[in-house]
């Protein structure tokens, strides 16, 4: 069967992928920024559950992937805390200026996981040229790509998804990811990539009786002060539902 992965923002998440049956996880924080560094604790919480695959965001804030020499080096830290920690591996992703990988750095960081898995992340998608940025990967280290196909929804991207496993060759595992759904878990699946990655997004409403609607916390508008974002449970498992239907 396909490997899965949730993209989980708690340790409620991770639990409830591990109760699913889902492969791993890649552990994030802030989920409006697309995923960042999670905490010292969430990653340590989320290593003593059982049975599940860890795989924890490197990301030092939202935004571009371009990064500085300071944030390369609070990345390197970072990684060496999940690793000692007990991931299995690590997510990143790092870009030059002109949109191309930014070898010096990715190697760097891919030293820093001292043989754990690295997984560069959809900072791919944001590359000038997915073929080259695919070669400059897999020249330093990495383990997998997780992709859209250098579309906004995996599903958008399918040509580029085949033609990324075609070109890996067994190379480097090809994770197709974003909008991923039990609707198209079966027809990306059939590209031949490596993983499907979800989130399985759902909310949870807030246990607050009095709530305060002049005050916004983050100031973002649309994004809700009393509700919870969470993996929802029967979006993971009506996923892998789908999964298994098309193994027979």
């Amino acid at each position: 069967m396909i490997t899965t992965e949730l993209c989980a923002y708690s340790v409620e998440a991770c639990l409830t992928a591990a109760r699913c049956g889902v492969s791993r996880v890649e552990l994030c924080a802030s989920p409006w920024e697309g995923g960042t560094t999670p905490s010292a604790a969430a990653i340590r919480r989320a290593r003593r559950v059982p049975g599940l695959g860890l795989q924890v965001m490197i990301r030092p804030r939202g935004g571009d992937f371009c990064y500085s020499d300071e944030e390369t080096e609070q990345m390197a830290e970072d990684i060496r805390f999940a690793c000692a920690a007990g991931a299995d591996g690590v997510v990143l992703g790092v870009l030059t200026p002109d949109g191309e990988v930014d070898r010096v750095r990715l190697q760097r960081l891919v030293a820093e996981a001292d043989g754990r898995e690295v997984t560069f992340h959809r900072a791919f998608d944001m590359a000038r040229d997915p073929l080259e940025a695919l070669e400059a990967v897999i020249a330093c280290g990495c383990r997998r790509i997780l992709t859209s196909g250098g579309c906004n929804k995996a599903v958008e991207g399918i040509d580029m998804l085949r033609r990324l496993v075609e070109a890996s060759a067994g190379r480097v595992e090809i994770m197709a990811g974003s909008g991923v759904d039990a609707s198209n878990a079966r027809l990306l699946a059939a590209t031949g990539v490596d993983a499907l990655h979800f989130s399985a997004r759902g909310w949870r409403e807030s246990r607050m009786r009095f709530r305060n609607p002049r005050v916004s916390m983050g100031g973002v508008e649309g994004v809700p002060e009393y509700a919870v974002a969470c993996a929802d449970e029967s979006k993971i498992r009506q996923i892998l539902r789908e999964l298994e239907t098309c193994e027979r």
